[in-house]
């Protein structure tokens, strides 16, 4: 699908999709892709309405298009209300076995009867190991988690959940095949907050990846809409907008849509004279 661009195309909140013409590139896209392309295990772990999705779906697409394979796994669909550890298990396997497209090779229900008499914990690390490493035995692998802090709701540990992604980054120096599976982590939390036993986290082997607000210079995607009304002052607009936000990713995005909109109400009003002065943005702002 590719996209047009106009003022429309600016979208508050949710993910973007990969080749939106308004998604800006940061510092930490460039790190996340140089760490995984070193195989290193990442965590993307920042206040809501960061872009931490986006960076996934943007991540996710660039590697597929130079031919890793990936799945995500979005903790929130899984639950964590009333939920086994058995369930909550499965479910990470239900989603790795679609996300893989695993269906037309093994039916998932029989491959559960083979291993019922293990572990969760254990039924997850065979699954990857017999499974996922098996059916793609050359490919590099990557493994999204969104939306980690969904755990901190379970009624259970999951420290065997995270000690057993560490065990995987272990096991390299033994089994080659775990050479080609990295993992990332995105979500709203701290490490200490998620595993506290600095033995069996995987956190302290890996890189974590900042989610700093946009600069001007990264946000200029962003001024196509603004451009399209006042072309000669734009830039000026954009800045304000920036200044105003300190560039966080959903408050800059919306403030852009409802200068578009402001610009398009008032259009009849204004012309190349009107004072796009600082107090511009925060008139709009504050009606």
């Amino acid at each position: 699908m590719t996209f047009t661009v106009s003022p429309s195309s600016y979208q508050i909140g949710g993910s973007l999709r990969s080749n939106n013409p308004y998604y800006v590139t940061r510092e930490a896209d460039n790190l996340l892709l140089r760490a995984l392309q070193r195989r290193e295990f990442c965590s993307v772990l920042a206040a809501r309405q960061m872009g931490k999705s986006s960076l996934l779906v943007r991540t996710r697409a660039y590697l597929e298009g130079i031919g890793y394979y990936c799945a995500s796994i979005d903790m929130t669909s899984i639950g964590s209300d009333n939920i086994t550890p058995q369930q909550w298990y499965r479910g990470l396997i239900y989603d790795l076995h679609r996300g893989f497209h695993l269906s037309r090779r093994c039916p998932l229900k029989q491959w559960f009867l083979e291993h019922e008499q293990l572990a969760p914990t254990q039924q997850l690390s065979r699954f990857i190991e017999e499974l996922v490493l098996n059916y793609f035995p050359t490919e590099t692998l990557v493994i999204f988690v969104d939306e980690i802090d969904s755990v901190l709701s379970l009624n259970f540990p999951v420290d065997d959940f995270f000690a057993l992604i560490r065990s995987f980054y272990n096991q390299r120096a033994m089994n080659s095949a775990f050479n080609r599976l990295t993992f990332t982590i995105l979500g709203v939390a701290t490490p200490s907050s998620l595993i506290q036993d600095i033995k069996r986290t995987p956190f302290n082997i890996g890189v974590s990846i900042p989610l700093k607000g946009f600069s001007l210079a990264e946000s200029m995607p962003l001024g196509a809409g603004l451009k399209s009304k006042f072309p000669d002052h734009y830039l000026t607009l954009l800045k304000q907008i920036v200044e105003w936000t300190q560039g966080q990713p959903f408050l800059t995005q919306k403030l852009c849509q409802l200068v578009v909109d402001y610009l398009d109400e008032e259009k009849t009003r204004l012309d190349s004279q009107a004072d796009f002065s600082q107090s511009f943005v925060n008139k709009i702002v504050q009606n």
